[in-house]
């Protein structure tokens, strides 16, 4: 519950990534404020090296009245002012920054820095950068040194609407060409999943580096900090169809760490063509992404479609030095989600790709039950086989793509559609339940098999239960395949059943493999109609 409650602020926020902030005094700098001191990658590290050697000193949320009173509209009212935006007034660049102010979730102040020459130099809060509308808040009653929430990146040619923003604990989104936000990604995660609070680092400080005249790509730098670790990053983010975030990350763990997320993603699915446990309300599909993709280091490509399960559910994919994983929106189709308001067959999706090898381990996926869209209930990650312990240091680069599509696509015929019911026989009587499994796929050599009829055969595997009625078919609607089976329970246990299927003509496969797993329901709840 602890999460949930803390994830649904996250998602009721359209210009908001998250959680609360952190104040932070165990970074303040040597130098006065406003004062120009030398800064780099190098020492931004060593600068989180030494604070990992520190007690993790937690910071003050306490917010002065007037601004922990605000409400949630009386929050969004606040507006940063154009004629403050960092580089606003800088002919060529093609970057402007706008802060975030402090309220409602984001208590906890993080300091802002500009790099230039290789030199920072901090950027004070004033009052006068704010519209505060109708938050019934007085710009010049509010303490000087109040501090910032996080930043957003605009364009100069579109003021108005952002395409990436930091703001709360690590969580940062952005957008393609769709200019549309949906899910999220963070710094790190530790201990998601975990039958314990999960703990969220937070971005305590960044560094914004001024953009060359005509340059393309804008770099960020942040300080992490949590009671389990510290870590520098740098993005370099460039913006287009994909908008692509190359990061680096050193992390300085504090003690050993259980569960470390590398390369968070944290999404939403209520109920789609697969899950309709929450069909309560009139659209048929909502969700921010339908299926975690992977690229594994065998180059198996492997789609897994999400759910909103009863009980939380937790899934490790072993792996060994991954070629790319993300949680995408396949469904681009209106018609399937008919929300003129949130427009979810334009949410981006994100994909992960590493610059090296990250060894061994495991992309986890973590599904949380959530009754509606203002829940966050999807997280996933790369988890390293070996823990992390204190003392360490861990490096890892990796490039996050944002955007209709994946960078990479697998030459195979892909997922497009799950479907699932009951199983049986039209037109006999059944005498066991089972549920029905319905599959398509389409691309690679779908189209060509399909025209000519060709027999392709469906590979289905269960850890435990039968399978039964296994079938494939030319869907010429969609220039492909579909793939139908049932499956059987063999007890009246609610244990997951593990499924795989992929596609095969002659002897060689077709498809990526489709993976799912499916809880039966409990012997009450079987109806057999």
């Amino acid at each position: 519950m602890q999460r949930r409650q803390f994830l649904i602020r996250a998602s009721a926020a359209l210009a908001a990534l998250g959680l609360p902030l952190p104040l932070l005094e165990a970074v303040a700098s040597p130098l006065p404020l406003g004062e120009r001191h030398p800064f780099d990658y190098a020492w931004l590290k060593g600068h989180a090296r030494a604070l990992a050697t520190r007690p993790f000193t937690p910071r003050s949320d306490v917010l002065p009245p007037p601004i922990a009173a605000l409400n949630w509209d009386q929050y969004q009212s606040i507006g940063f002012r154009q004629d403050h935006a960092l580089w606003g007034d800088m002919a060529g660049s093609k970057f402007q920054a706008k802060f975030f102010h402090l309220g409602i979730y984001f208590k906890r102040p993080v300091r802002m820095f500009e790099v230039a020459s290789g030199q920072a130099q901090e950027l004070a809060y004033d009052p006068a950068m704010f519209d505060f509308g109708k938050s019934g808040l007085k710009g010049k009653k509010l303490p000087s040194d109040l501090g910032f929430a996080g930043f957003r990146l605009n364009s100069p040619d579109d003021i108005r609407r952002d395409w990436a923003a930091f703001l709360g604990a690590s969580y940062f989104r952005a957008v393609g060409s769709s200019m549309q936000y949906g899910l999220s990604a963070r710094g790190l995660a530790i201990d998601t999943g975990m039958p314990r609070p999960e703990e969220f680092p937070d971005f305590t400080a960044f560094w914004l580096e001024r953009p060359a005249p005509g340059s393309e790509t804008v770099v960020i730098y942040a300080l992490l900090d949590s009671p389990s670790v510290a870590g520098a990053y740098r993005f370099a983010i460039t913006k287009g169809e994909p908008l692509v975030m190359d990061i680096d990350a050193a992390l300085y763990p504090r003690k050993e760490i259980e569960r470390i997320g590398i390369a968070p993603a944290t999404s939403m699915y209520q109920v789609g063509e697969n899950d309709r446990r929450m069909d309560w309300d009139w659209r048929a599909e909502i969700h921010d992404t339908d299926g975690l993709a992977m690229h594994s280091g065998s180059g198996e490509w492997i789609w897994r479609p999400l759910g909103n399960p009863a009980h939380l559910r937790y899934n490790a994919f072993a792996d060994e030095n991954p070629r790319g994983f993300g949680l995408l929106q396949r469904d681009r189709n209106f018609d399937h989600y008919q929300d003129d308001g949130v427009f979810y067959e334009k949410r981006p999706s994100l994909w992960v790709e590493p610059k090296h090898g990250w060894g061994r381990g495991s992309v986890q996926l973590v599904e949380i039950p959530t009754i509606d869209e203002t829940f966050d209930n999807i997280v996933a990650f790369w988890n390293p086989e070996s823990k992390p312990q204190a003392g360490q240091e861990l490096l890892y680069g990796y490039r996050l793509y944002w955007g209709e599509q994946p960078p990479v696509q697998p030459t195979l015929a892909q997922t497009v559609a799950t479907r699932t019911g009951l199983g049986g026989v039209i037109g006999f009587k059944r005498d066991h339940f089972s549920q029905r499994f319905a599959v398509d796929f389409a691309g690679g050599e779908l189209a060509a098999l399909a025209k000519r009829n060709a027999t392709v055969e469906a590979v289905v595997e269960t850890s435990r239960g039968r399978i039964d009625t296994v079938s494939a078919r030319p869907l010429h609607a969609i220039e492909g395949y579909r793939a139908m089976f049932d499956v059987y329970p063999d007890d009246d246990s609610t244990r997951q059943i593990d499924l795989r299927l992929y596609l095969r003509h002659e002897g060689r496969a077709l498809s990526e493999t489709w993976l799912y797993q499916w809880n039966p329901p409990p012997p009450s709840e079987r109806r057999l109609y």
